[in-house]
């Protein structure tokens, strides 16, 4: 197993990470220097108590989505492929194989629950290109810039995947608006959670670039990060809160899902 653990800038210098305690921060960091190669930690508990952090400490990070705690007691670092590059030579393959099963990867490669379950390694992806669908098919099917899961019935097409902007692409959008919308934070703020939106998958990124804006309008360039922040956990609820206590004063905004 591979000894030398990193992080990435763009998780750990995000506002969702930073505004954090700082005891929450340094369990995160602890959490993720002792999970094996495929960021699976057997005992966040003893590593809890051994760095003094509360359970508290513990709930935020699973509240902001930076691990993923199992009922076995096992938890993941669900930005871990993007904390760690690991050569094949120095890897060696979790052996929490269940939970894994549990897990796929997104589009920004963090782990997230998923009506799909974990690909099994032995079975093969299709590369990008063109598929013939068993003799009785016409013509040849294009796929678009992404894998095929092997198995998914052919009668059933698969929906569009969504593809994340790039950080010059949210600028200029910005800039197009003339919005005031810190791009840099925005892009931060999304790559953190999964480019997730609450629970569910981002669809339209510009959708929710303009739900920043409106914020943005209301409160302030000040207060956009935070109330945007507050928002994608609560998914709308207006009962729910966030990390610090602080109701949600975005339910109810169509964040681009």
């Amino acid at each position: 197993m591979a000894e030398r653990r990193m992080f990435s800038k763009s998780i750990i210098d995000s506002d969702l990470f930073l505004d954090m305690p700082s005891s929450t921060q340094n369990l995160y960091f602890h959490l993720a220097m002792r999970g094996d190669d495929d960021g699976f930690v057997n005992s966040p508990q003893k590593i809890m108590r051994m760095v003094s952090c509360s359970k508290n400490d513990m709930d935020m990070l699973v509240f902001k989505n930076f691990i993923i705690p199992f009922d076995t007691g096992i938890c993941v670092i669900k930005h871990w492929r993007i904390h760690n590059y690991i050569r094949n030579d120095r890897y060696t393959p979790t052996i929490y194989t269940e939970e894994k099963t549990q897990l796929m990867f997104d589009d920004s490669k963090s782990y997230t629950f998923g009506t799909t379950l974990g690909i099994p390694d032995d079975i093969p992806l299709v590369d990008v290109g063109k598929v013939s669908i068993g003799k009785d098919s016409i013509g040849e099917i294009s796929i678009d810039k992404s894998t095929t899961e092997i198995g998914q019935p052919s009668g059933n097409p698969k929906q569009s995947k969504f593809v994340h902007p790039k950080l010059e692409e949210v600028k200029a959008y910005c800039e197009e608006r003339t919005n005031g919308v810190d791009a840099e934070k925005w892009f931060d703020h999304y790559t953190s959670n999964g480019w997730k939106v609450g629970k569910n998958q981002m669809k339209d990124w510009k959708a929710a670039v303009r739900t920043w804006e409106r914020n943005y309008s209301s409160s302030g360039s000040s207060e956009v990060g935070k109330t945007g922040m507050a928002a994608y956990r609560n998914g709308g609820n207006h009962h729910e809160v966030d990390g610090r206590g602080n109701k949600n004063p975005n339910a109810g905004i169509d964040f681009g899902f």
